[in-house]
């Protein structure tokens, strides 16, 4: 705000300081951010070999891609307040060890009844890492730097596609003659691995706050500290939340996570069964088509890289929910556009659309919470809308798959998801304009 005390302090900060912090802080969580992806998507991956040995059809596949949601919307609220009781590095790497664990032991899977253990365990394990690192970056980064920090992270999730594709493309092909296992289940072994070694990383090199940066002299641990707690200050002034009975009572909380909600709601569905909607529109069914699915299901994902980073350069200087709800109608006529694909290229061209969108809104999303929300409000308000969001995880997927198991075709669960996303613009046009007005102005 401009001639606020959080402008004023934040003035003295200087870009070459909130560029050192991106690159030492961004990263490492991203990093992180990038596995979690690639362990809640793998399913997808896998879908084909694994429900041909294990003789699972599509709603038991979506059945165990959405189980994973159940232990992560229980535990998202109790995780984020324990992160901010214990601190970032503790705490996120507790995360990643026990669900790196856990997406290990999943290799070892051998009916839908022990993949659906697997899942709900992995959803436990997992809960709060998403939530705590946004509240985390709070603590790192003022508003007028969450545009493109939040860009930055966000964009490891289409990272974690494009990295996850070859990988597990890789794996299903050589596996058997490397391993001399499934592919399948070498992806969950190879995946977990990787997992707790990066844990290990972030309990070493993780500050929980500026002030035990390291790498950051002590004149700019002194000013990003002023700027965070001036801007809380101010927050608190215009009448933000600060408790954490306020934050889960809060209508436009609720209503901000029901946005987000309609906002993700296609991310997971598409995440799980995009190789399976591209072998069935180019009606394949060999083990070839699993390698070339996969891979083509990385393309959107490249195209979503590209969107955010170019959205991020214009968003920053609009208002969030301008710069959120153009993204999301995007999103959403790629996906009716997809109902319609006759061919494999324009079903690619379609999703490219429809993924691009989603992943380009969700970033700007996460700046109007924090014009609202402080304190404890903030570790619980950020953790109720992303547990809110991750209810979509459960719904999603589940609903996907019972629809191709019921109609023999994905057309009608996609056409729903856009609806979907419509009315979260909608609702998005209300609650995040009350949010914008709560600080005082909206942003040209």
């Amino acid at each position: 705000m401009t001639g606020s005390p959080a402008a004023t302090v934040t003035d003295h900060v200087s870009p070459r300081t909130w560029r050192k912090v991106g690159f030492r802080i961004i990263p490492l969580i991203g990093v992180a951010y990038v596995m979690s992806y690639i362990d809640r998507a793998n399913l997808g991956y896998v879908a084909a070999p694994m429900s041909r040995d294990l003789h699972l059809d599509s709603a038991q596949i979506g059945l165990a891609a959405g189980l994973f949601f159940i232990g992560y919307i229980i535990v998202e609220v109790p995780s984020n307040l324990a992160l901010r009781k214990f601190g970032a590095r503790k705490w996120v790497a507790r995360i990643m060890l026990t669900w790196g664990l856990v997406t290990g032991a999943t290799a070892a899977v051998d009916s839908a009844a022990t993949l659906y253990v697997a899942r709900l365990l992995l959803g436990f394990a997992e809960a709060g890492l998403a939530a705590g690192i946004l509240l985390y970056l709070t603590y790192w980064f003022p508003r007028r730097q969450r545009s493109w920090a939040l860009t930055g992270f966000f964009l490891m999730i289409p990272v974690s596609s494009i990295v996850g594709s070859p990988l597990a493309a890789a794996l299903l092909t050589w596996s058997q003659s490397l391993f001399g296992i499934a592919g399948w289940r070498s992806l969950f072994l190879v995946e977990g691995g990787l997992t707790l070694v990066i844990g290990v990383l972030i309990f070493c090199f993780l500050p929980d706050r500026p002030a035990q940066a390291r790498w950051l002299g002590e004149g700019e641990k002194a000013a990003i500290e002023r700027t965070i707690a001036a801007e809380a200050e101010s927050q608190r002034g215009h009448g933000a939340l600060t408790g954490l009975r306020e934050a889960l009572t809060s209508r436009r909380v609720w209503a901000l996570a029901v946005t987000f909600f309609a906002i993700v709601f296609g991310l997971y569905p598409l995440a799980f069964f995009l190789p399976t909607m591209i072998t069935s529109i180019t009606h394949s069914v060999d083990g070839a088509a699993d390698v070339s699915s996969v891979l083509l299901s990385g393309i959107p994902y490249v195209v979503a890289a590209i969107a955010m980073l170019a959205w991020a350069r214009f968003a920053g200087r609009r208002s969030a929910v301008v710069a959120t709800g153009v993204p999301m109608a995007v999103g959403a006529a790629g996906l009716l556009l997809a109902t319609f694909a006759g061919s494999g290229l324009l079903f690619i061209v379609a999703v490219c659309l429809s993924v691009a969108g989603i992943y380009t809104a969700m970033p700007q999303f996460w700046r109007i919470p924090a014009i609202g929300l402080t304190g404890t409000a903030a570790a619980s308000g950020i953790a109720l809308i992303n547990s809110v969001s991750n209810l979509s995880g459960f719904v999603g997927p589940y609903f996907t798959g019972a629809i191709k198991t019921a109609t023999g075709s994905f057309t009608y669960a996609l056409l729903a998801i856009a609806v979907i996303m419509l009315v979260g613009i909608a609702v998005l046009a209300t609650s995040g304009r009350r949010m914008e007005r709560l600080d005082g102005k909206l942003v040209p």
